[in-house]
C-alpha cells in the first residue's frame, strides 16, 4: 500500500522525498461521482492559509469536525478503507478520519461509507505528515493505524521508507497520553527498521518490549497480508504508548 506519506528535506539535493507515488489506476464512474457528490459530506480540507499563504492560521479542531468530543483514531494509508469503514461502523463512540492519495480508493470508500450511513468518518486525500504537522493539534490522536506501507525494499528507496526518526517524533507529539501507533508489515527488514527508529523514540514505549514484535495483533486481516501471506512471508505487528516506558 502506498501510505500518503513522508516528506523530508533532502540536504543534498534541496528537495522533498515522499514516501508515495500517486498511482492513479483506473476510476469507475461511481467513484468519480461519489468524489464529486459525496466529498463536501466525507472530505476534509486543509486549514484556512496564513494572511500571507506561508501555513495555517491555527490547526483544525477534531470537535468542530465531529461536532463532538471523542477518541480519534487515523489511519495512514487505507487503500480500499474497507478496514477502516468497518470499524467506524462498529465503534460510532469513536471518530476516524483516513488519510489515502488513491483516488479511486478514496472514491469506493465514499461511496461504502454512504451506504453504511456512518457520521464518524472523514477522509483526507493528502499527505499524511502535512495532516499531522499542520492540520491537526498536539496530542489530538487516541491511535494512530499504519498498515502495511510501502517497504521500499531497494536500498537505494530506503529514504523514501514513511518510519524515519523524524516521523516517529511527529506521530508521537499528536498523540494524546497513553495514545497508540499501531503497525503492520510482511517485509521483515521494514520491520527491523521500524522497531529500530521507534524503540529510539523517547515518547513511545514498546507494548511489547524493546526489540519485540507483538504475538498477537487485535486487528482485521487486510488484502495486503493475505496476499503476503500467499507469497510466504511473515506478517510482522508493532504497537506503541505514548507515555509507556520502554
Amino acid at each position: 500500500m502506498d501510505a500518503p506519506g513522508m516528506t523530508l528535506p533532502d540536504a543534498g539535493h534541496r528537495r522533498e522525498i515522499r514516501s508515495f507515488v500517486r498511482r492513479e489506476g483506473r476510476m469507475t464512474d461511481a467513484q468519480k461521482r461519489a468524489l464529486d457528490e459525496l466529498w463536501p459530506r466525507f472530505g476534509l480540507e486543509p486549514p484556512d492559509p496564513g494572511a500571507r499563504g506561508r501555513g495555517p492560521t491555527a490547526p483544525l479542531s477534531p470537535a468542530a469536525i465531529f461536532g463532538r468530543a471523542a477518541p480519534l483514531t487515523l489511519e495512514i494509508g487505507f487503500g480500499n478503507g474497507d478496514s477502516l469503514l468497518a470499524r467506524a461502523a462498529a465503534e460510532p463512540a469513536r471518530d476516524f478520519l483516513g488519510v489515502e492519495v488513491h483516488r479511486p480508493g478514496v472514491g469506493r470508500l465514499l461511496l461504502r461509507a454512504s451506504s453504511a450511513g456512518v457520521a464518524n468518518l472523514r477522509v483526507a486525500c493528502d499527505d499524511a505528515v502535512t495532516v499531522l504537522r499542520d492540520w491537526l493539534p498536539p496530542a489530538a490522536l487516541d491511535e494512530i493505524l499504519i498498515y502495511f506501507p510501502d517497504p521500499w525494499p531497494k536500498k537505494r528507496h530506503h529514504k523514501r521508507r514513511l518510519v524515519q526518526p523524524p516521523f516517529a517524533a511527529l506521530a508521537a507529539s499528536r498523540l494524546a497520553p497513553g495514545g497508540r501507533l499501531r503497525l503492520a508489515t510482511d517485509w521483515a527488514p521494514y520491520a527491523e527498521h521500524m522497531l529500530g527508529v521507534l524503540d529510539a523514540e523517547p515518547l513511545l514505549g514498546n507494548v511489547a518490549g524493546p526489540g519485540r514484535y507483538l504475538a498477537e495483533a487485535d486487528r482485521a486481516v487486510t488484502k495486503f497480508e493475505t496476499r503476503g501471506r500467499r507469497l510466504g512471508h511473515g506478517v510482522f505487528d508493532l504497537e506503541y504508548r505514548r507515555g509507556v516506558a520502554p
